[in-house]
Protein backbone atom coordinates (compact mmCIF):
# COMPACT_ATOMS: atom_id res chain seq x y z
CA UNK A 1 0.00 0.00 0.00
CA UNK A 2 1.35 3.40 -0.92
CA UNK A 3 2.04 6.15 1.58
CA UNK A 4 -0.94 8.32 2.32
CA UNK A 5 -3.52 5.57 1.72
CA UNK A 6 -6.06 4.30 4.19
CA UNK A 7 -7.78 0.93 4.06
CA UNK A 8 -11.20 1.07 2.43
CA UNK A 9 -13.44 -0.35 5.14
CA UNK A 10 -16.66 0.07 3.19
CA UNK A 11 -17.67 -2.54 0.59
CA UNK A 12 -19.01 0.34 -1.52
CA UNK A 13 -15.48 1.23 -2.64
CA UNK A 14 -13.05 -1.21 -4.24
CA UNK A 15 -9.91 0.90 -3.92
CA UNK A 16 -8.27 2.14 -0.72
CA UNK A 17 -8.89 5.87 -0.42
CA UNK A 18 -5.83 8.10 -0.55
CA UNK A 19 -5.08 11.11 1.60
CA UNK A 20 -2.61 12.44 -0.96
CA UNK A 21 -4.98 13.74 -3.64
CA UNK A 22 -6.76 17.08 -3.21
CA UNK A 23 -9.96 15.96 -4.98
CA UNK A 24 -12.01 12.86 -5.80
CA UNK A 25 -14.35 11.66 -8.54
CA UNK A 26 -16.88 8.95 -7.67
CA UNK A 27 -17.74 6.71 -10.63
CA UNK A 28 -21.09 4.90 -11.01
CA UNK A 29 -21.27 1.85 -13.35
CA UNK A 30 -23.98 0.97 -15.86
CA UNK A 31 -26.67 -1.73 -15.59
CA UNK A 32 -25.30 -5.26 -15.35
CA UNK A 33 -21.80 -4.08 -14.50
CA UNK A 34 -19.80 -3.17 -11.43
CA UNK A 35 -16.79 -1.18 -10.35
CA UNK A 36 -14.62 -3.20 -12.76
CA UNK A 37 -16.09 -1.05 -15.55
CA UNK A 38 -13.49 1.47 -14.37
CA UNK A 39 -10.60 -0.98 -13.91
CA UNK A 40 -8.71 0.54 -16.86
CA UNK A 41 -8.96 4.03 -15.34
CA UNK A 42 -5.86 5.15 -13.47
CA UNK A 43 -6.01 5.53 -9.70
CA UNK A 44 -5.80 9.29 -10.23
CA UNK A 45 -6.29 11.66 -13.15
CA UNK A 46 -4.32 14.90 -12.84
CA UNK A 47 -4.31 14.54 -9.05
CA UNK A 48 -8.05 13.76 -8.88
CA UNK A 49 -8.49 10.40 -7.15
CA UNK A 50 -10.71 7.94 -9.06
CA UNK A 51 -13.17 6.18 -6.72
CA UNK A 52 -15.29 3.52 -8.47
CA UNK A 53 -18.51 2.74 -6.58
CA UNK A 54 -19.41 -0.93 -6.12
CA UNK A 55 -23.15 -1.59 -6.05
CA UNK A 56 -24.31 -4.58 -3.98
CA UNK A 57 -25.23 -7.80 -5.76
CA UNK A 58 -22.28 -8.11 -8.19
CA UNK A 59 -18.56 -8.88 -8.46
CA UNK A 60 -16.99 -8.89 -4.97
CA UNK A 61 -20.44 -8.04 -3.52
CA UNK A 62 -22.28 -10.87 -5.27
CA UNK A 63 -23.38 -12.33 -1.93
CA UNK A 64 -24.87 -9.01 -0.81
CA UNK A 65 -28.62 -8.51 -1.43
CA UNK A 66 -29.39 -6.54 -4.57
CA UNK A 67 -30.09 -2.85 -3.93
CA UNK A 68 -33.68 -3.13 -5.17
CA UNK A 69 -34.38 0.41 -6.41
CA UNK A 70 -32.27 3.40 -7.39
CA UNK A 71 -33.77 5.32 -4.49
CA UNK A 72 -32.72 2.61 -2.02
CA UNK A 73 -29.28 2.42 -3.63
CA UNK A 74 -28.76 6.17 -3.19
CA UNK A 75 -30.05 6.10 0.39
CA UNK A 76 -27.68 3.26 1.28
CA UNK A 77 -24.69 4.99 -0.29
CA UNK A 78 -24.95 8.32 1.55
CA UNK A 79 -23.59 7.18 4.93
CA UNK A 80 -20.45 5.43 3.60
CA UNK A 81 -19.90 8.32 1.20
CA UNK A 82 -19.96 11.11 3.79
CA UNK A 83 -16.48 10.45 5.31
CA UNK A 84 -14.99 10.79 1.83
CA UNK A 85 -16.54 14.19 1.14
CA UNK A 86 -13.79 15.95 3.06
CA UNK A 87 -12.36 17.51 -0.12
CA UNK A 88 -13.76 18.76 -3.45
CA UNK A 89 -15.39 15.96 -5.43
CA UNK A 90 -17.32 15.16 -8.59
CA UNK A 91 -19.67 12.37 -9.71
CA UNK A 92 -19.47 10.45 -12.99
CA UNK A 93 -22.31 8.13 -14.04
CA UNK A 94 -22.39 6.20 -17.29
CA UNK A 95 -25.67 5.14 -18.90
CA UNK A 96 -28.15 3.98 -16.23
CA UNK A 97 -25.47 4.49 -13.57
CA UNK A 98 -26.14 8.23 -13.91
CA UNK A 99 -29.61 7.75 -12.39
CA UNK A 100 -28.61 6.47 -8.92
CA UNK A 101 -25.79 9.02 -9.07
CA UNK A 102 -28.41 11.73 -9.59
CA UNK A 103 -30.53 10.34 -6.75
CA UNK A 104 -27.46 10.45 -4.50
CA UNK A 105 -26.90 14.12 -5.37
CA UNK A 106 -30.55 14.81 -4.47
CA UNK A 107 -30.17 13.11 -1.08
CA UNK A 108 -26.94 14.94 -0.29
CA UNK A 109 -28.73 18.23 -0.99
CA UNK A 110 -31.76 17.24 1.10
CA UNK A 111 -29.53 16.43 4.07
CA UNK A 112 -27.45 19.58 3.78
CA UNK A 113 -24.31 17.60 2.95
CA UNK A 114 -21.50 18.64 0.60
CA UNK A 115 -22.41 18.74 -3.09
CA UNK A 116 -20.33 17.65 -6.08
CA UNK A 117 -18.40 20.40 -7.78
CA UNK A 118 -19.66 18.79 -10.99
CA UNK A 119 -21.92 15.90 -11.99
CA UNK A 120 -20.86 14.18 -15.23
CA UNK A 121 -23.59 12.27 -17.07
CA UNK A 122 -22.37 9.95 -19.83
CA UNK A 123 -24.73 8.59 -22.48
CA UNK A 124 -27.93 8.68 -20.42
CA UNK A 125 -31.21 10.59 -20.99
CA UNK A 126 -32.60 12.64 -18.10
CA UNK A 127 -34.50 10.91 -15.26
CA UNK A 128 -37.96 11.82 -16.62
CA UNK A 129 -36.96 10.19 -19.94
CA UNK A 130 -35.34 7.10 -18.39
CA UNK A 131 -38.08 4.76 -19.65
CA UNK A 132 -36.76 5.28 -23.21
CA UNK A 133 -33.83 2.92 -22.53
CA UNK A 134 -33.99 0.36 -25.35
CA UNK A 135 -32.90 -2.47 -23.05
CA UNK A 136 -36.09 -2.12 -21.03
CA UNK A 137 -38.11 -3.46 -23.96
CA UNK A 138 -35.77 -6.36 -24.79
CA UNK A 139 -36.69 -9.98 -24.36
CA UNK A 140 -34.47 -12.12 -22.15
CA UNK A 141 -33.05 -13.77 -25.28
CA UNK A 142 -32.15 -10.36 -26.73
CA UNK A 143 -30.50 -9.35 -23.44
CA UNK A 144 -28.44 -12.53 -23.50
CA UNK A 145 -27.27 -11.73 -27.01
CA UNK A 146 -26.41 -8.17 -25.94
CA UNK A 147 -24.37 -9.46 -23.01
CA UNK A 148 -22.50 -11.97 -25.17
CA UNK A 149 -21.71 -9.24 -27.71
CA UNK A 150 -20.46 -6.91 -24.98
CA UNK A 151 -18.14 -9.56 -23.50
CA UNK A 152 -16.75 -10.45 -26.95
CA UNK A 153 -16.22 -6.74 -27.58
CA UNK A 154 -13.82 -6.77 -24.63
CA UNK A 155 -11.79 -9.56 -26.22
CA UNK A 156 -13.19 -12.36 -24.06
CA UNK A 157 -15.01 -15.45 -25.30
CA UNK A 158 -18.06 -15.75 -23.02
CA UNK A 159 -18.42 -19.02 -21.12
CA UNK A 160 -21.91 -20.29 -20.21
CA UNK A 161 -21.31 -19.76 -16.48
CA UNK A 162 -20.13 -16.21 -17.15
CA UNK A 163 -23.28 -15.47 -19.14
CA UNK A 164 -25.56 -16.95 -16.46
CA UNK A 165 -23.95 -14.90 -13.71
CA UNK A 166 -24.04 -11.77 -15.85
CA UNK A 167 -27.69 -12.32 -16.75
CA UNK A 168 -28.65 -12.67 -13.08
CA UNK A 169 -27.13 -9.26 -12.33
CA UNK A 170 -28.46 -7.62 -15.49
CA UNK A 171 -32.05 -8.81 -14.98
CA UNK A 172 -32.14 -7.45 -11.41
CA UNK A 173 -30.61 -4.15 -12.52
CA UNK A 174 -33.11 -3.77 -15.35
CA UNK A 175 -35.97 -4.52 -12.94
CA UNK A 176 -34.72 -1.56 -10.87
CA UNK A 177 -34.56 0.56 -14.02
CA UNK A 178 -38.19 -0.27 -14.85
CA UNK A 179 -39.27 0.75 -11.35
CA UNK A 180 -37.57 4.12 -11.58
CA UNK A 181 -39.87 7.08 -12.21
CA UNK A 182 -39.30 10.81 -11.91
CA UNK A 183 -42.20 12.46 -13.71
CA UNK A 184 -41.10 16.02 -12.90
CA UNK A 185 -37.51 17.27 -13.13
CA UNK A 186 -35.80 18.15 -9.83
CA UNK A 187 -33.04 20.75 -10.02
CA UNK A 188 -29.79 20.08 -8.15
CA UNK A 189 -27.42 22.80 -6.93
CA UNK A 190 -24.34 21.53 -8.79
CA UNK A 191 -23.35 22.03 -12.45
CA UNK A 192 -24.10 19.12 -14.80
CA UNK A 193 -21.91 18.18 -17.76
CA UNK A 194 -23.66 15.78 -20.14
CA UNK A 195 -21.46 13.72 -22.47
CA UNK A 196 -22.69 12.46 -25.82
CA UNK A 197 -20.51 9.85 -27.48
CA UNK A 198 -20.32 10.70 -31.18
CA UNK A 199 -20.57 7.09 -32.38
CA UNK A 200 -23.16 5.98 -29.81
CA UNK A 201 -26.08 4.25 -31.59
CA UNK A 202 -28.05 3.93 -28.35
CA UNK A 203 -28.52 7.55 -27.27
CA UNK A 204 -28.92 10.54 -29.59
CA UNK A 205 -27.79 14.06 -28.84
CA UNK A 206 -31.42 15.22 -28.80
CA UNK A 207 -32.29 12.67 -26.12
CA UNK A 208 -29.83 14.33 -23.72
CA UNK A 209 -31.43 17.79 -23.90
CA UNK A 210 -33.80 16.92 -21.04
CA UNK A 211 -30.95 17.35 -18.55
CA UNK A 212 -31.17 21.13 -19.05
CA UNK A 213 -34.09 21.12 -16.61
CA UNK A 214 -32.00 19.65 -13.77
CA UNK A 215 -29.56 22.46 -13.01
CA UNK A 216 -29.02 26.15 -13.67
CA UNK A 217 -25.72 25.14 -15.26
CA UNK A 218 -25.90 22.34 -17.85
CA UNK A 219 -23.26 21.87 -20.53
CA UNK A 220 -23.75 19.20 -23.23
CA UNK A 221 -20.49 18.08 -24.80
CA UNK A 222 -19.83 15.75 -27.74
CA UNK A 223 -16.85 13.42 -27.36
CA UNK A 224 -15.30 10.97 -29.80
CA UNK A 225 -16.09 7.29 -29.36
CA UNK A 226 -18.88 4.79 -28.87
CA UNK A 227 -21.15 3.91 -25.97
CA UNK A 228 -18.60 1.86 -24.01
CA UNK A 229 -15.42 3.74 -24.92
CA UNK A 230 -15.51 5.54 -21.57
CA UNK A 231 -14.10 2.32 -20.07
CA UNK A 232 -10.70 3.05 -21.62
CA UNK A 233 -10.54 6.57 -20.10
CA UNK A 234 -9.60 8.23 -23.41
CA UNK A 235 -7.60 11.45 -23.22
CA UNK A 236 -10.52 13.66 -24.27
CA UNK A 237 -12.63 12.25 -21.44
CA UNK A 238 -9.81 12.61 -18.90
CA UNK A 239 -9.45 16.30 -19.72
CA UNK A 240 -13.20 16.88 -19.28
CA UNK A 241 -13.28 15.01 -15.98
CA UNK A 242 -10.75 17.40 -14.47
CA UNK A 243 -12.17 20.59 -16.03
CA UNK A 244 -13.97 21.45 -12.80
CA UNK A 245 -10.71 21.66 -10.84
Amino acid sequence: MTSGSTTARSPWFVRPQSTEHPARIFCFPFSGSGASAFSAWPAAIDDVEVCPVQFPGRENRLAHPHYGTYEDLAAGLVAPLVPLLDRPFAFFGHCAGALPAFETVVRLAEQGLPQPECFFVSGQPAPHDAARDRMLSMTESEMRGELESFIRGRGIEPRPDMIEMGMAVLLRDLAAAREYRRVEPVAVPCPIVVLHWRDDPEVSLDQLEGWRQYSDSVDIRVVDGGHYDFMHAPDELRKLLTSWR
